[in-house]
């Protein structure tokens, strides 16, 4: 599974030390550091930011994403871009963003919001190669018991009889470790790193390391260290154990 650290990371320095070699996600919301994300990475992938924009109550510039995309996706670093989408809107109002978005299928990942109806997933399983899931509604706290609830039945739909993903799926905010090891993602970001690297009371005892880019390399450590799941095998049974176990 491809691990998609969210930038920006300050400082630079430490964004650069910390993921030369490793994937990076950009978000059109945050697109500074996009130039030395393709120079030092060995991926990057384009979010729209849309749900930035949504949380803060900002205006989104949907052509400006478009001529962003357009130019970054060029670089033969970057493999895809996000079709940005309406956080609170109707299932009809996304689909149309994704027919007028004139970009390769190949290049472009459409998302699927989980209180979305089944049947959209179903549609665009046939449309595209590579889908995101994005947690949203009365499902938009990754890893929560909810969350596991409505994923269950997500992965009926998006796996086959085995629990072998019938695309490649990319799972927005869901770089944790406790469920990219039972959901079989093909990538998933998270801003984890970037955000908690410079919260000093998190970092404590004579072993902890101090400098920014240390942190950093740990935390990158710890989520490469965990096996990504290559099927969903999650049965009613592990489902209630898991509520159990909160």
């Amino acid at each position: 599974m491809i691990r998609y650290h969210g930038l920006p990371m300050t400082p630079i320095d430490t964004m650069i030390n910390a993921l030369v070699s490793k994937n990076a996600m950009v978000s059109y919301a945050n697109p500074e550091q996009m130039e030395v994300a393709c120079q030092k990475c060995s991926s990057v992938a384009i979010d729209c930011g849309t749900y930035t924009a949504y949380v803060a109550g900002e205006k989104y510039n949907p052509e400006g994403y478009l001529e962003f995309v357009t130019l970054w996706l060029r670089h033969p670093c970057v493999v895809w871009a996000t079709i940005p989408d309406i956080i609170d809107g109707t299932e009809e109002e996304n689909d149309a963003l994704i027919d007028a978005w004139p970009h390769d299928k190949a290049l472009s990942v459409p998302v699927y919001h989980l209180h979305e109806d089944l049947s959209r997933l179903e549609r665009l399983i046939k449309e595209y190669p590579r889908i995101g899931f994005g947690s949203s509604g009365v499902f938009s706290d990754p890893n929560s018991p909810p969350w596991w609830k409505r994923m269950r039945e997500v992965m009926k739909v998006a796996c086959d009889s085995e629990g072998y993903p019938l695309r490649k799926y990319h799972g927005f905010r869901m770089l944790d470790t406790g469920i990219f090891s039972r959901i079989p993602l093909a990538s998933a970001d998270s801003t984890n790193v970037a955000r908690n690297i410079g919260f000093d009371t998190r970092w404590s005892g004579t072993y902890v390391p101090r400098s920014k880019t240390a942190r950093a390399l740990v935390l990158i450590s710890n989520i490469d260290h965990h096996i990504a799941a290559d099927r969903w095998n999650f049965d009613e049974d592990g489902l209630q154990n898991f509520e159990l176990l909160g």
